[in-house]
């Protein structure tokens, strides 16, 4: 059974979705602010993370980047009527996995916290203290880029990005599996979000003219060092 933190500030819309949830198999354990949810969220270490973004105390987003400090693979759901572009571009650079529009169908929401469970990785990859990137360390445990005694802080995704294309170096890196992994799917609203990661990530690199990513069309990105 897997369990479902869920925080949501209106109680009748979180009674309905707990019991929705509970009907289907789920544990659920409701929270009603931020700072409710990132207590019950050490307390009970649960399988899923699902959030509203506007709440008393802490903000979802704010609640959602200290989870995501503690804990890199928990997939993380927001629930928000704020549909901005700036809103869930910033959702996704602080970690979260999915962006859900209020109103929104009890069948599509079970639908995607399936699909985020699945994806969940079974086990934390083991990575190296630091990688050479051309002039560059990584440090992708501190989600730092460090040049010359400069250092860029990345959010969890962008050092996920990095990671993936790093180890997958001189090689093509699918776009697909990247968008399932980090994204939860690779829809084109999600595309258009990788896009925008590739970009920053060319300009954090900028400075090593050795270092390239360079797009393979329908297939994927490169990483040439």
């Amino acid at each position: 059974m897997s369990t479902v933190l869920l925080i949501e500030d209106e109680p009748a819309l979180g009674m309905i979705v707990s019991d929705s949830l509970g009907v289907r198999g789920f544990k659920v354990i409701h929270a009603g602010n931020g700072a409710e949810g990132l207590n019950l969220f050490r307390e009970h270490q649960p399988d899923i993370v699902v959030a509203d973004v506007m709440m008393p105390e802490m903000d979802g987003f704010t609640m959602a980047e200290l989870i995501r400090k503690e804990n890199p693979n928990i997939p993380i759901m927001f629930l928000t009527a704020r549909s901005q572009t700036a809103d869930v571009v910033r959702g996704f650079e602080l970690g979260g996995n999915d962006y859900l529009k209020k109103p929104f169908s009890l069948d599509e929401l079970i639908v995607r916290i399936n699909a985020l469970l699945r994806s969940k990785p079974a086990v934390q990859a083991v990575l190296p203290a630091l990688f050479n990137i051309g002039r560059y360390r990584f440090d992708p445990s501190r989600q730092k880029l460090m040049l010359d005694g400069q250092e860029v802080l990345l959010s969890h995704r962008e050092a996920e990005l990095l990671r993936r294309l790093y180890e997958q170096r001189n090689q093509v890196l699918e776009r697909s599996s990247v968008l399932t992994e980090l994204w939860g799917d690779d829809s084109f609203f999600n595309g258009r979000s990788l896009d925008v990661f590739i970009t920053r990530l060319r300009r954090y690199l900028r400075e090593d003219a050795k270092i390239q990513i360079i797009n393979i069309r329908g297939i994927g990105y490169k990483l040439i060092i």
